[in-house]
């Protein structure tokens, strides 16, 4: 590697760092309606506005070992898991596609999914902003592919298999849930659980709809058929351990949606090519 990919890389990473940074504001205020823009950036306890060199990504941590300065109270662990993450995600994404339109496109899609993920953790609700906000940003981002793929003319088909990726994501989960819960408290007469009405909450159907407005319809239902299988652990261990039958779901589409991003065509391949030497 050259001196010129290496500092590419580095500063990538820090960029990413600093995203990860705003992406652990959003993820703290959206679920309290507050601004992310304003007031600046403070102690969530005492509320001290944070001056800008002690809020460096990843070394402020570090430096403070996890406390605020002023009231010396813990700063949650999320905020460097966040800006680690976001920095790594960013590397990557630069390591695969390289400073272009894929680049951008896909980093736009994991902060989504970055946000999405923590929120839903810790709240249980996955935020409009992000959800309805990544569906229209997913759709006209691939409206803007068929003007990249075929400069002469205009390629359709980006946006095509956009918008199909918005019906068949939420369609196919928002059914499933549909068809659950008539079976599950309607036929069976099992009553809900900890004041649960449904097993598949709105927040889901419009994340797998704004993960279908970014990948596609094939990679909607490919995540849909993964989730799961990325949940079934953490959802036996849950049970077991806290007596819980519920968990937070959007965190493993979100995975699911990284895992088709990089090997979504290997595994349709496999699965097709099982089939048709079956």
């Amino acid at each position: 590697m050259d001196n010129f990919n290496l500092l590419a890389r580095i500063f990538i990473f820090v960029l990413g760092s600093m995203v990860g940074s705003f992406l652990n504001v959003c993820i703290h205020r959206l679920p309290l309606g507050e601004s992310v823009v304003w007031p600046g950036s403070h102690c969530a306890r005492c509320s001290h506005p944070i001056p800008w060199y002690l809020n460096i990504p990843i070394l402020s941590y570090v430096i403070l070992k996890g406390r605020c300065r002023f009231c010396k109270g813990p700063i949650s662990f999320r905020y460097i898991t966040v800006e680690i993450l976001t920095a790594i995600a960013f590397l990557v994404f630069f390591i695969r596609f390289g400073m272009n339109f894929d680049f951008f496109f896909y980093a736009l899609f994991c902060c989504c999914l970055i946000i999405a993920t923590f929120v839903d953790f810790q709240h249980r609700i996955i935020p409009d902003e992000i959800s309805l906000g990544g569906i229209v940003a997913g759709f006209i981002l691939n409206a803007a592919k068929g003007f990249i793929n075929v400069p002469q003319t205009y390629d359709l088909r980006p946006a095509m298999d956009s918008f199909l990726g918005i019906i068949a994501g939420g369609g196919i989960i928002f059914l499933m849930g549909f068809v659950f819960d008539i079976v599950y408290f309607k036929l069976l007469k099992k009553p809900p659980i900890q004041g649960e009405t449904e097993s598949m909450g709105g927040g889901d159907v419009k994340l797998l709809a704004m993960i279908g407005a970014f990948l596609g319809w094939k990679a909607a239902l490919l995540t849909f058929f993964i989730a799961p299988f990325l949940g079934i652990g953490v959802g036996l261990v849950n049970m077991v351990v806290k007596k819980d039958h519920l968990i937070p779901y959007g965190p493993f589409l979100s995975l699911a949606a990284i895992v088709n991003i990089f090997w979504g065509d290997k595994i349709l391949d496999f699965v097709f090519l099982a089939q048709y030497y079956r």
